[in-house]
């Protein structure tokens, strides 16, 4: 990690975040379903922090409170100077392009009536940006970014591969020049020739834009060799919390301690990082 990430003020602060569901049995036992519980963290610039934890842990849930897609029950969640749980929808409008999610599936995060043009086009229109022709161009150049030929950008959802429509639902991400990408299992649906692929991709993409990174996986094996820091979710807590490589060297927690096992059960070692072949 570079030596500046140490003292450079954190682009993202979340503090004591908690986010509760009515119960859908609505038993007076359990009138609320906890998400969210006491959830802390900070993420400094062109850096990458991966959420890992199994399903149900809460992963998705935080992704959708830090992008402004579901309200806290209580807690902080500060991007740059602006503190988000305080704002209106009005307020928050010119601080959503900055922080833009990509789903796991595309497929259903893309209009599949529209060609790729058309998909990258939309949030110029939303946000009433730039003139026809210089709409068309910024996109061509989105494309191009994302490794997508040009020939692309006539097709739709459906015509492209998985990994292509993955592109698309990364270089749409990238139109509004966001400062944040929320990456909510972005690889998993990709198999693991792809996956290396994207992965490279968002690495070229964070050193030549600055971009940071929220990484979220159930993935030990992809979040060690992506970022920076590692957080563990468990039952909507954070229970580990460190460097990439400490964690994957020393976990403490039972939970890290099951997903790094299934990683290496699901990988194999001669692929894995060296780290967590050792573990």
């Amino acid at each position: 990690m570079p030596a500046n990430t140490q003292i450079s003020q954190p682009l993202l602060q979340v503090q004591n975040l908690e986010k509760r569901y009515p119960s859908a049995s609505g038993t007076k036992q359990q009138t609320e379903v906890v998400a969210l519980s006491d959830v802390s963290f900070s993420l400094t610039s062109k850096s990458t922090l991966a959420v890992v934890g199994e399903s149900g842990s809460g992963k998705s849930t935080l992704a959708l409170c830090i992008a402004c897609l579901e309200k806290p029950t209580s807690g902080t969640i500060r991007f740059e100077s602006d503190e988000l749980t305080s704002l209106n929808n009005r307020a928050l409008r010119p601080i959503r392009p900055k922080i833009q999610l990509v789903f796991q599936d595309p497929a259903n995060s893309l209009n599949p009536n529209w060609t790729a043009l058309e998909i990258l086009t939309e949030p110029f229109v939303i946000q009433n940006l730039f003139a026809k022709q210089e709409r068309l161009e910024k996109a061509h150049i989105l494309l191009e970014q994302v490794g997508l030929p040009a020939e692309k950008s006539a097709q739709r959802p459906h015509e492209l591969s998985g990994g292509q429509r993955q592109r698309l639902a990364i270089a749409r991400a990238l139109a509004l020049e966001p400062q944040l990408l929320i990456l909510d299992e972005a690889l998993s649906s990709l198999d693991c020739s792809v996956q290396a692929q994207i992965v490279n991709l968002l690495l070229e993409l964070q050193s030549s834009l600055g971009l940071s990174y929220l990484f979220i996986t159930h993935d030990f094996a992809m979040a060690a060799h992506i970022s920076d820091q590692i957080v563990v979710m468990h039952r909507g807590h954070f229970v580990e919390t460190g460097p990439a490589e400490t964690i994957v060297r020393t976990p403490q927690h039972p939970a890290t301690k099951r997903l790094i096992y299934s990683a290496k059960a699901a990988s194999a070692p001669q692929i894995l990082p060296r780290e967590l072949q050792a573990v």
